[in-house]
């Protein structure tokens, strides 16, 4: 959300021109689930379910909030949204690519170089791999 809020405070807009801002949220892929999880019960199918339903609302809160903030910029032309499921950075660097993006505005964790080579960085792989210019805006220390 810091990003968002940074990218539209401080990046000029043409309002004469034509831009569309989408807003992008990749919700983990779908679990693969098998008859029997790791203990060996059953994986209901409510359970397989209510996890589903965390996905969706956890997806439409964050573009609730994303919207609430877009709200007090009444300079943008026009939002999009967009929900997506996969890895993270291949989604990202994928949609980019078929919309023909003109920038990526991303937020950063701004984890350590371990947890980072742990868990990798999603900033990361699309400034090295999005066909478009790419501004990551990390967050400011407190």
């Amino acid at each position: 959300m810091y990003a968002l809020s940074w990218c539209l405070t401080n990046i000029n807009i043409d309002l004469n021109s034509q831009y569309t801002l989408i807003l992008l949220y990749i919700k983990p892929p779908p679990l693969v689930y098998s008859s029997l999880d790791i203990t060996g019960y059953l994986f209901g199918s409510d359970i397989i379910a209510a996890i589903e339903k965390y996905g969706k609302e956890l997806a439409d809160s964050v573009m609730g909030r994303a919207q609430v903030i877009c709200n007090d910029y009444p300079n943008i032309i026009q939002i999009e949204k967009k929900v997506g499921s996969g890895d993270a950075k291949d989604k990202i660097c994928e949609i980019l690519e078929k919309l023909g993006a003109d920038m990526l505005v991303i937020g950063s964790h701004g984890y350590g170089s371990i947890k980072r080579a742990l868990l990798g960085s999603v900033s990361d792989y699309c400034s090295k791999t999005a066909k478009c210019p790419v501004l990551i805006v990390k967050r400011p220390t407190t």
